[in-house]
């Protein structure tokens, strides 16, 4: 009689019932709502029976499935966007969710989301209206445009006006100027997609007037130009400036579009401030002869993520009329905190009211200044256990924006036994997270970018990572 062969039992089968794993992840995190327990024990689950059928290992025991459950149930059930502290010194920092809005933009989004509006309502006519109508008269009240329009970022900024203005024709760029903005999202691929054919000229490091004389004809539809986000050329270079491509523009009757990527709308000419370059200078671009620019409103500006497009009356009506502008619209929450946003701007109130410029334009005495007083606090929470020292030191303004400028700036540099790694990662998870840059083996706390009620947030995050608990008052216990 032949022999059987052994069974092989799938190993799989030793993994706890999900309904087991849920009672004793409940037991353990009651604070937790069920529905974000049951998700992280699925995740769980999941990823083990993943790992088991790919590599034959994996925790299959309680203990082990049930902290991985809590774990993601902790992250899924925090409330995102969520609080952090931002101590990189970087003001427009993408990931950390660029520009702060103004405490008085903030209320008006809150008291647009929280009661009926006439957000299209005209009340002198009683008739519909457009929501975009003040906030464009604004927009060419402080820029000087013909008009203007805005829609949901600048991406969609660019991907409307190349629809509106040169669909089925072609686009005219320097290979110089062929960027990708953040996420991965390419120039080429928004041109594909808005339905235009890209023609490059020059070369990546050269790009001379000759080259866009030769490529313009009968198809070409608009000359592109494109700020140059997170990077510059040096070296044996050109590039052909905004006016003499205009210049060339209007003699071969071609308009003239540049992302401009972050703008100005106000001269920041302050006496010791730092000297922004003219082209972030919106106003400034249409008189060199721009046709359209476009820029984000959440940086360099001060105000919510929302695409601007400034120029001539036929140009942005063009884009208005445009079905995709419906598709790319900006929210009532959007409209209501870039209005307030723009009459604090022609109030003249900007550098007084607006958290970017104040940052921006902080002199470095002050930031001393302030760089000392954090230190003297931080020195009775983590002194013991940590070097502390007050230097001067540097950060870019973030976001793409002007990325050759960095501004001098003040930080309280902190050394830990443990390494700078493991003390960022310890201030990083604290219950209110603080973001903080590593820079040779060092966390730098930069107090540029600290916002008024952060200091006790850093205490406290730092009393954990030390050992000790911090009150909110900052009393150690």
């Amino acid at each position: 009689m032949e022999e059987r062969g052994e069974v092989k039992r799938d190993p799989r089968r030793h993994l706890p019932a999900a309904d087991r794993v849920i009672r004793q992840a409940r037991s353990e995190g009651p604070w937790l709502p069920a529905w974000a327990v049951g998700a992280g024990v699925r995740r769980a689950l999941e990823q083990a029976r993943l790992r088991l059928s790919e590599r034959g290992e994996a925790t299959c025991d309680l203990a082990g499935l049930v902290a991985t459950a809590l774990a993601h149930a902790k992250w899924l059930a925090r409330p995102h966007p969520a609080r952090v502290v931002n101590a990189t010194g970087v003001v427009l920092h993408t990931n950390l969710g660029r520009a702060v809005l103004a405490p008085g933009a903030a209320r008006a989004a809150a008291a647009a989301a929280s009661s009926y509006s006439d957000l299209e309502l005209d009340l002198r006519e009683g008739e519909r209206g457009d929501r975009l109508a003040q906030v464009n008269e604004e927009l060419a009240l402080l820029s000087g445009a013909e008009d203007a329009h805005v829609v949901n970022n600048n991406a969609a900024a660019l991907l409307l006006a190349l629809n509106s203005l040169a669909h089925g024709r072609e686009v005219i760029v320097s290979r110089g100027e062929l960027v990708e903005i953040g996420g991965s999202f390419r120039i080429p691929e928004i041109c594909a997609r808005a339905g235009v054919t890209l023609v490059e000229v020059g070369s990546t490091n050269r790009t001379h007037a000759a080259d866009y004389e030769r490529a313009l004809g009968a198809r070409s539809a608009l000359l592109l130009k494109v700020h140059r986000s997170n990077f510059e050329q040096r070296g044996f270079v050109s590039e052909v400036g905004l006016a003499q491509l205009a210049e060339i523009g209007r003699r071969r009757g071609v308009p003239v579009l540049e992302d401009l990527g972050s703008g100005l709308l106000v001269e920041l000419g302050r006496e010791g401030a730092p000297a922004f370059p003219r082209e972030s200078y919106a106003p400034a671009r249409l008189r060199l002869g721009a046709d359209v620019v476009c820029f984000s409103a959440d940086k360099l500006l001060g105000g919510p993520q929302a695409g601007i497009l400034l120029g001539s009356a036929a140009r942005i009506e063009a884009m208005r009329a445009n079905p995709l502008s419906r598709a790319l619209r900006l929210d009532k929450l959007c409209i209501a905190a870039l209005d307030w946003t723009l009459k604090v701007l022609l109030e003249g109130r900007g550098e007084q009211e607006l958290p970017v410029l104040r940052q921006l334009l902080a002199p470095a005495a002050v930031l001393e200044e302030r760089a000392r007083a954090l230190a003297d606090r931080l020195v009775k929470v983590g002194g013991s256990a940590l070097e502390i020292e007050v230097r001067p030191e540097a950060a870019p303004i973030g976001a793409g924006s002007l990325p050759s400028a960095r501004l001098e700036t003040w930080v309280v540099a902190l050394r830990s036994p443990c390494g700078a790694q493991a003390l960022a990662a310890a201030l990083r998870t604290a219950p209110i997270p603080v973001i903080a840059r590593i820079r040779e083996g060092v966390v730098l706390i930069d107090v540029r970018t600290l916002l008024d009620d952060d200091v006790s947030a850093i205490e406290a995050a730092l009393g954990l990572a030390c050992g000790l608990r911090v009150d909110p008052a900052g009393s150690i216990r």
